[in-house]
């Protein structure tokens, strides 16, 4: 076969695979393909049983991103995306018409639904969930949304001020 030939070949055998490929697509149904619905942040998730201090924060900051984007009318996801830097969120107020005030009360509501989950769940004492309320109702937005941003860093550092007294927080946290 000459180099022709065999370029020839080569072309048509690519054509053959990429529309058979393309047949297969459609055959599986690939014309009709919509992405999955994210979940409504409205709607209570479960806690699954957490074990870790990892755990309860990831779960913490998933249930307070939920609240907030409920109250804003958003996705979690989105939200999450608009947390991400300084100018995510300004990005994400203006696109949304909403100030400060507004983000931060919608945040604030969040970190409270997440203590409130925590605390139906197991993973968070009655005896911290109170005062934990109290402290988040006046909580600043840049501090409440590096609280949903970085749970795990702030448990980190409780863990580690409470040194002996470790054993203590354990008790609080099952």
């Amino acid at each position: 076969m000459s180099a022709d030939a065999r370029g020839r070949f080569l072309v048509i055998a690519a054509v053959v695979v990429s529309l058979a490929l393309t047949g297969t697509y459609l055959a599986a149904g690939g014309a009709s393909y919509t992405p999955a619905q994210t979940q409504s942040p409205c709607d209570p998730r479960p806690w699954r049983d957490p074990e870790t201090l990892e755990e309860i924060a990831e779960q913490f900051s998933f249930s307070a991103l939920d609240g907030a984007a409920c109250q804003l009318g958003v996705s979690r996801e989105t939200l999450a995306r608009a947390l991400a830097t300084p100018q995510s969120r300004e990005r994400f107020t203006r696109r949304h018409g909403i100030g400060d005030a507004e983000l931060a009360r919608a945040i604030r509501a969040g970190l409270l639904r997440a203590v409130d989950d925590a605390e139906r769940a197991g993973a968070l004492s009655p005896l911290v969930a109170a005062p934990l309320r109290a402290g988040l109702r006046r909580i600043p937005l840049d501090q409440a949304i590096e609280l949903i941003n970085n749970t795990r860093s702030l448990l980190d550092s409780a863990e580690s001020l409470l040194g002996p007294a470790q054993g203590l927080l354990e008790q609080f946290l099952p």
